[in-house]
């Protein structure tokens, strides 16, 4: 005879069951994340450099343009700007690459003084832990005594010194190797950033359908949810939109501020190729916690051939910091900050995880990930204690 089970002994039995479930999701979530780390960086990309040039998009249809045409327009001109940047930037790296022989021999005159440094300072290290008395009572090298044998059976005879016979040379066996074929080395240099080049080229067309299909995709997404959940659905889908509109074009207008400050200031000091390090340094400010340090580098390394003064280099550290700290302090808050309203030990988290899973890039797309899911949970009923969490 069966025995009945009572709800109470089933939902006793259920929690396991789908704590472990939830366990497995969990994981299969992080695995698909990682493998597919370059198919969803791809995706997230494109998604934010739609939701960039959204508002342009906007401006264009106000002037009676169907929202095809202005997305094709917007994104034309956005491929237009990068060729010139990226004609910009070939420019100035075919003159650095000229100017490289002073850059190496800046550098290498820079190590040899820090080696004849660091030795001085052994020495001196040295001689005052141990006595001059210690160091002058040490024993000279005592010499082995050479081998002797006697020739002859005459008494007296002088035993003549025997030398000590030379190994013959060890004569080198080389291996002649054969010379790789060029097309091999560039296809096994080019086969590891396949997958890459690859992704990217997608970039520009999902661009332009997530601008040109932006209303048909949020209507029907909005359908895959009955009800009541229709309207929660919206409210997270409109969530998303704004705080990642926010960070992308918050972050955006204030790498170009810096950018112009970086750039005026590093040629006010006549910096070699300030063109090309004031942009570079005024976007590494804006990485998440290394930030400061990655916008040092560009400025302090195009300094070197100039055989500067240690003036010039502190010149340049400090009007780095007092740029990012007056963006991070005064600027940022501004910009992003009122949108995002993440927890620093949160932003700690996202910045570990996402960078353990994505690397470098991972780190760019930590915060607006972490602020995209709290956007999420805000808005729906369920998950509102988990923003809660997450934020500020």
């Amino acid at each position: 005879m069966a025995i009945p089970v009572s709800s109470s002994q089933r939902s006793e039995r259920a929690g396991p069951i789908r704590a472990g479930v939830a366990i497995l999701a969990l994981g299969a979530a992080i695995a698909l994340l990682y493998y597919g780390r370059i198919f969803f960086i791809t995706i997230i990309i494109a998604s934010m450099i739609a939701f960039l040039l959204d508002p342009i998009v906007l401006l264009f249809m106000k002037l009676r343009l169907p929202r095809g045409v202005a997305s094709f327009a917007v994104c034309s001109i956005g491929l237009i700007f990068l060729y010139f940047a990226g004609l910009g930037l070939y420019t100035e790296s075919i003159s650095i690459a000229t100017d490289l022989p002073a850059y190496s021999d800046r550098i290498n005159e820079l190590v040899d003084g820090a080696a004849a440094r660091f030795e001085r300072f052994e020495t001196g290290i040295y001689r005052t832990l141990i006595p001059k008395r210690f160091r002058d009572e040490t024993p000279p090298p005592v010499e082995p005594p050479p081998v002797t044998v006697t020739r002859g059976k005459r008494r007296g005879a002088t035993p003549a010194p025997v030398q000590p016979q030379q190994p013959p040379p060890v004569q080198e066996v080389r291996v002649r190797q054969e010379p790789a074929s060029l097309v091999g080395s560039i296809s096994n240099y080019l086969s590891s950033f396949y997958n890459v080049v690859l992704m990217a080229s997608f970039v520009p067309f999902l661009v332009y359908f997530l601008l040109s299909w932006r209303d048909h995709l949020s209507s029907r997404f909005l359908l895959l949810f009955p009800g009541e959940e229709r309207d929660a659905a919206a409210h997270a889908w409109h969530g998303v939109g704004e705080m990642v509109r926010a960070y992308v074009i918050g972050n955006f207008m204030l790498g170009l501020v810096l950018s112009v400050a970086s750039s005026i200031l590093f040629a006010s000091v006549k910096l070699p190729y300030w063109l090309l390090i004031g942009p570079l340094s005024g976007f590494l400010s804006l990485v998440p916690y290394v930030g400061l340090p990655l916008a040092m580098i560009p400025p302090m390394f195009a300094a070197l051939p100039m055989q500067a003064k240690p003036s010039l280099y502190l010149f340049l550290a400090a009007s780095v910091s007092l740029l990012h700290l007056f963006a991070l302090n005064l600027l940022y808050p501004k910009f992003v900050g009122a949108r995002v309203h993440l927890n620093p030990l949160v932003v700690t988290v996202a910045l570990m995880f996402w960078g353990l899973m994505w690397g470098g890039i991972g780190l760019l797309l930590a915060i607006p990930l972490t602020a995209a899911i709290k956007a999420v949970c805000d808005n729906v009923g369920g998950l509102e204690a988990y923003g809660k969490l997450l934020g500020d």
